[in-house]
């Protein structure tokens, strides 16, 4: 079982490493697209609060999800090469035994990759051992509209996706003693933020 959750969760490491490597040159002059300088300037004039580590923006996006108030830890950056924006929605971190993550939870993620399209997919984070769902668009015609059009479309798949990527789902926790690494995940009940830890953004929270 240890063996096949790690070939699992190296295929989803794999497919975001594969995604990403792209040939580095200058970014393109293409009417309409950003720079890192303009990427945040966009996402401040959406109401957002972005916070820049190196040349990501981290930020707090809230939305209604079909009637329920979620409130999501994202990030955007700049390709590259410049030609796309990656963003991305941190949701939970996973277990640090292997044993410990279901290899059908696993598959599932798998599944969705290959459902979702419209550049949105699932990845792992190894650094700080927790999902992602990112979403890659053309760098061209991004305005305040269009940016927020993105994010409200990758909000929108975090939630239909809770049920396969909430770690809180995949086994019962009333055993695990609650401490402060152990809060339950806050996506349950009324669903009104994902999982928001601080190490997420190198110690930093996020308003």
């Amino acid at each position: 079982m240890k063996s096949v959750c790690t070939f699992l969760l190296s295929a989803l490491m794999l497919n975001a490493a594969n995604a990403q490597q792209v040939p580095t040159k200058p970014a393109p002059a293409t009417t309409g697209a950003l720079n890192e300088q303009s990427l945040g300037e966009t996402l401040k004039s959406i109401g957002l609060k972005p916070q820049k580590t190196d040349k990501r923006y981290d930020f707090a996006f809230k939305t209604s999800v079909r009637g329920e108030e979620w409130k999501f830890s994202m990030s955007a950056v700049l390709s590259r090469n410049g030609e796309s924006v990656w963003v991305m929605a941190w949701l939970d971190e996973i277990p640090k035994k292997s044993s410990q993550v279901p290899q059908l939870a696993l598959l599932r993620l798998l599944a969705a990759n290959d459902r979702m399209g419209n550049g949105k997919f699932f990845a792992y984070i190894p650094a700080n051992r927790r999902f992602v769902l990112q979403r890659v668009v053309k760098n061209k015609g991004l305005s305040s509209q269009a940016m927020t059009t993105v994010l409200q479309d990758l909000a929108v798949s975090v939630a239909d996706e809770y049920p396969n990527w909430s770690v809180a789902k995949w086994a019962p926790q009333s055993n695990q003693p609650v401490t402060q690494d152990t809060v339950p995940n806050p996506t349950l009940g009324n669903r009104t933020q994902t999982s928001q830890k601080a190490s997420k953004f190198g110690g930093r929270t996020i308003q």
